[in-house]
């Protein structure tokens, strides 16, 4: 009988959050979608994260976490704040005027690419070959998920490929955030507290780009956008990223950029629910594979050597 430990990306400490985050990232591209149309969507970023920061503070008052951070702490806030809080969101909020949720969704797991190349360069991990053989059978099935899209989405092909540019910048300011929750400097802060500080300084920043382009605040007194402005800051930011981040540290940005390689295929799956979302051989194709290629990649036992 083997008593070799199970990795720590197989344990029920890494899996239980590792799922809740993916169910709940993997049904916000349907709710995206609604938050647009009548609020531009700077707007809807900002109401997201005043809600997520309010809680994120809430939280760390429950947790009796110090609210005081260096200078050191409120530099290293402002600069995941706005990779992750400011970027990112207002990238992947324009991305879905040009193309469809799903596509943008399959886009956003490439982020296994830049998360594995920048977690190698910046804090020297270096990728197991089980890894990498998950990650080329998961790339593989995002691959053809990508044609499945990109053949249904009504959109020219010039809206297309703009769409797609834009979503892979928010992929980009994502991992850069990714990884710095993986640095020792993430690591010196209550993760409550840097959360806290890093949402409320992205609402800040959202709000001035939105009132400098926009013009003034726009609200929707409809009863489902306040349901997902509530939704998506409480449960899509402030608990998925508390839980992310905390995956992040332990597992790595690498194999923690998983979630988004499922993202998709959740998202199909709910779309299929609720919108009448057809699946094709293509399509059901591309999930086994991106499928296979998480459990293979999990079950790694070096995966940062």
């Amino acid at each position: 009988m083997s008593t070799t430990p199970a990795p720590q990306s197989a344990r029920l400490a890494i899996l239980i959050p590792f799922g809740i985050v993916t169910l709940i990232w993997g049904s916000t591209w349907i709710v995206i979608r609604d938050q647009l149309g009548t609020v531009p969507p700077s707007w809807s970023v900002t109401y997201r994260f005043l809600v997520a920061g309010i809680a994120m503070l809430a939280w760390a008052l429950v947790r009796r976490d110090s609210i005081a951070m260096d200078a050191r702490g409120w530099g290293y806030a402002a600069t995941l704040g706005s990779f992750q809080f400011v970027l990112n969101f207002n990238f992947v909020y324009r991305a879905e005027l040009y193309i469809t949720s799903g596509l943008v969704a399959v886009v956003f797991a490439l982020l296994l690419i830049p998360n594995a190349m920048f977690g190698r360069i910046f804090l020297g991990q270096r990728l197991g070959r089980q890894l990498l053989v998950g990650s080329a059978i998961a790339m593989a099935g995002v691959a053809l998920l990508f044609v499945h899209e990109s053949r249904v989405d009504p959109s020219g092909v010039a809206t297309v490929l703009t769409g797609v540019a834009i979503t892979l910048a928010g992929v980009l300011s994502a991992s850069i955030s990714n990884v710095m929750s993986a640095s020792a400097t993430a690591r010196r802060y209550p993760m409550s507290t840097t959360l806290a500080a890093a949402m409320l300084i992205g609402t800040a920043l959202n709000a001035l780009f939105a009132y400098a382009t926009t013009g003034p605040p726009v609200f929707e007194w409809r009863a489902g956008y306040i349901a997902g402005v509530l939704y998506l800051g409480l449960f899509a930011s402030a608990l998925a990223f508390t839980l992310y981040f905390g995956v992040i540290r332990v597992i790595g940005p690498a194999k923690a950029a998983y979630s988004s390689v499922i993202v998709p295929v959740i998202a199909m799956l709910l779309s299929t629910l609720f919108e009448g979302y057809r699946w094709s051989l293509l399509a059901a194709a591309g999930g086994v594979l991106a499928m296979a290629g998480l459990v293979i990649a999990l079950r790694a036992r070096r995966p940062n050597r």
